[in-house]
């Protein structure tokens, strides 16, 4: 058992923690990242096989390292796993991986004591950076009363077709994972999607188009859905409840390819199989449940969570709790905040409320 104290720590190794690292080094504070994971960007070779960003290189590097690719390609998981390697490497930041954060609490000196495993850090700031939506799976109680023989499948567990039982498929959940993965599977077998309509992003992906609309939606995402806003606020709830709006795949997409869309919600079971709340059965084979993820932050033993699971913070600051910072959640300033061109803003701001207070600790 060891006993190690660092000025702060970072919990997670994807894009936000590796971009508050890149901002905290700049500013000459030291820092140490850990990650359950045995690889940097494991998170990201875990989706499913044919998933790519939903915005090209040109807008997907993080501070100081521009993605390498063509700007108009869109990485796929992979690209952007072994990005996020090389970032870490670029700019030697400390990351010990196969490390996971059992507790979380603090100190009759104020200080934050984080239990891993036999060991213990303690440490003057935590920045959590677990996850936009969380990282467990949120699937509905009745899941487990479908029919023995029905295949399912969180979307976290699901790579590709190849997965999945001869016959018919549901995929729950609408947001733009449920559809993308609807798509895929209705080019060669009988498809259902279920789940309310989350909106569409008005372009196709393939357009020509989109090199003139998509700096139009980065300004908008990044400086008109914020939670400064009405509009913003508003479509803060939505997301953060339902997920984000389709974007690559559009609802003719889904009709052309014989999706059939049901735009209610799974209901519960009768007879091993799920039925939708306007009482249909759906005889399949196969459920995908693209139902998100829910926060757990229950290893977190100090009082900073909402009544639905979520950090009370502002920008990734919690007020009631100095020294603890969130980084990469859903909205934490903006619709942007979800997405790689958003991530660099955010992590600075946290690493400047980080930097100052240590220069004030330090000081004192």
């Amino acid at each position: 058992m060891t006993t190690q104290h660092i000025e702060t720590l970072i919990i997670g190794a994807g894009q936000a923690g590796l971009s508050t690292a890149y901002h905290l080094r700049r500013m000459d504070r030291p820092m140490l990242i850990v990650d359950r994971n045995a690889r940097i960007g494991d998170n990201w070779r875990g989706h499913y096989d044919s998933l790519r960003l939903y915005t090209p290189a040109k807008y997907s590097g993080l501070p100081g390292l521009p993605f390498p690719a063509d700007p108009w390609y869109f990485p796929g998981k992979d690209d952007v796993a072994d990005y996020l390697e090389e970032y870490a490497r670029t700019f030697d930041l400390p990351v010990r991986t196969n490390t996971a954060v059992d507790r979380l609490s603090t100190d009759a000196a104020g200080r934050f004591v984080a239990s891993l495993g036999a060991d213990t850090l303690t440490c003057d700031n935590v920045v959590v950076a677990t996850g936009t939506f969380g990282r467990s799976p949120n699937v509905p109680e009745f899941a487990d009363q479908l029919a023995p023989g029905i295949r399912q499948l969180h979307s976290s567990q699901y790579r590709g077709p190849h997965q999945l039982d001869d016959g018919p498929v549901l995929v729950v959940g609408a947001s733009h994972s449920g559809t993308d993965i609807a798509y895929e599977l209705a080019a060669d077998r009988t498809t259902m999607l279920v789940g309310r309509d989350c909106g569409q992003i008005p372009v196709r992906w393939d357009s020509p188009a989109l090199h003139l609309v998509l700096p139009v939606l980065r300004f908008v995402w990044r400086h008109v859905l914020t939670r400064r806003t009405p509009m913003g606020r508003k479509e803060m709830a939505a997301v953060r409840a339902h997920g984000g709006p389709m974007i690559r795949v559009k609802r003719s997409d889904l009709a052309d390819r014989g999706v059939r869309r049901l735009t209610t919600r799974i209901a519960g079971v009768r007879n091993g199989l799920p039925v939708a709340a306007d009482g249909s059965v759906l005889d399949v084979r196969n459920v995908i449940w693209c139902t998100g993820f829910r926060q757990k932050f229950d290893w977190i033993d100090l009082p900073v969570l909402d009544q639905d699971g979520w950090p009370e913070e502002y920008r990734g600051v919690v007020r009631n709790q100095p020294g603890l910072y969130f980084c990469g959640l859903s909205f934490q300033f903006s619709f942007g905040s979800m997405l790689f061109f958003g991530v660099g803003r955010d992590a600075e701001y946290v690493a400047r409320r980080v930097a100052e207070r240590s220069g004030i600790r330090q000081v004192a």
